[in-house]
């Protein structure tokens, strides 16, 4: 399958450490090499970078490396195709507009394709799950709330609620942000860390590497580290439950005060 990695920030922040130990698995120490992406959100908005080279062989990829770009939300995806060609279109992240925003979605998984209807606002440019699943999650909350983005607790929920009806037809693992809030489902496999003060030393799981973030960060700085597997070995990594929607806000994991109750979207295959 493939792999999910992704930064939720309190300041603009460059992923280059974490970006480092994650690229090794697109086609090195990991058989993802199948295409990669990244989307940048900042306050300029989203930058969408995407390759269908292997991660390990792909210049881009080296030029990320060695001009690390900062942003308060990152979200990035190594491919190992299970639906859809190796193309420029079928690779992860893809992004959409919702509410004024730009959405970012990256999706690790296998899901039951489904055709999705000539009247739907939002269509696949590609032929992956991936990207059909993206296009009816975003496409039920417009649906669902046609006035505007609803308060964050009520969004949080009609997401689970959406998401839960897409992961009864498969592995629904996704990361979704809108450059403010980002969103992290598990359905399978999704760990994360936060690293904050008092920042320590973390080494690489998949390449001799390691930093002393104490050297790089100011005390009031947080960020959280959303990836599919840990990605060092000495930092406290969290494993999500199955099923679980995890939300970060400035770094922090917010937690859960949204009602549970409310409309289910029907998927028709």
């Amino acid at each position: 399958m493939c792999q999910l990695l992704a930064m939720n920030s309190s300041k603009p922040a460059a992923l280059g450490f974490s970006f480092a130990g994650f690229t090794e698995r697109g086609g090195r120490t990991g058989e993802h090499r199948d295409g990669w992406g990244i989307a940048f959100h900042s306050s300029e908005g989203c930058t969408l970078l995407t390759d269908h080279l292997a991660a390990i062989d792909s210049p881009l990829a080296q030029q990320l490396h060695d001009n690390p770009v900062k942003a308060k939300n990152i979200v990035a995806h190594i491919r190992k195709a299970t639906h859809g060609r190796i193309a420029p279109e079928n690779t992860h992240p893809f992004a959409r507009e919702l509410w004024g925003k730009t959405w970012s979605f990256a999706h690790n998984g296998e899901l039951k394709p489904w055709h999705t209807p000539d009247s739907a606002h939002y269509g696949a440019a590609g032929d992956t799950d991936s990207e059909q699943a993206f296009c009816h999650l975003l496409g039920a909350l417009r649906a669902r709330f046609p006035d505007g983005e609803p308060a964050r607790g009520v969004l949080r929920a009609a997401i689970t609620e959406i998401a839960g009806e897409i992961a009864a037809n498969g592995s629904f693992n996704f990361i979704l942000s809108d450059g403010d809030i980002l969103f992290a489902h598990c359905s399978t496999h999704l760990h994360y860390v936060i690293r904050e003060y008092p920042f320590s030393v973390a080494q690489l799981i998949d390449c001799e590497r390691s930093i002393d973030f104490r050297q790089h960060n100011h005390l009031d700085d947080r960020i959280a580290v959303i990836a599919t597997h840990p990605l060092t070995e000495n930092e406290p990594w969290t494993a999500f439950a199955p099923g679980e929607l995890k939300v970060f806000a400035g770094g922090a994991l917010l937690h859960d005060t949204a009602p549970q109750r409310g409309v289910y979207i029907q998927i028709s295959y």
